[in-house]
């Protein structure tokens, strides 16, 4: 149970730093929704930007998966 010894890991609770895309427009969607008691139709705008928001970076992004996972595929190579 846990990790092996020797294994390379990285904590992704510390990739804080990296960009988190469409989080100003989740915030006010948030933000939006807890103002008006879970009614969405009240944040049409709020919702329609975190849409386009959301739309647009899935195009572009391409997922790599978790890092740890990439991590020991890439060590299993070298034992």
């Amino acid at each position: 149970m846990g990790r092996k010894a020797g294994n390379l890991y990285i904590n992704p609770k510390k990739l804080g730093g990296i960009a988190k895309p469409c989080m100003k427009e989740m915030v006010s969607f948030l933000n939006c929704m807890a103002l008006n008691k879970c009614k969405d139709d009240n944040c049409e705008k709020q919702k329609n930007l975190l849409s386009v928001c959301m739309n647009g970076h899935a195009e572009k992004s391409k997922s790599w998966g978790n890092i740890n996972y990439h991590l020991q595929r890439l060590t299993r190579g070298r034992k």
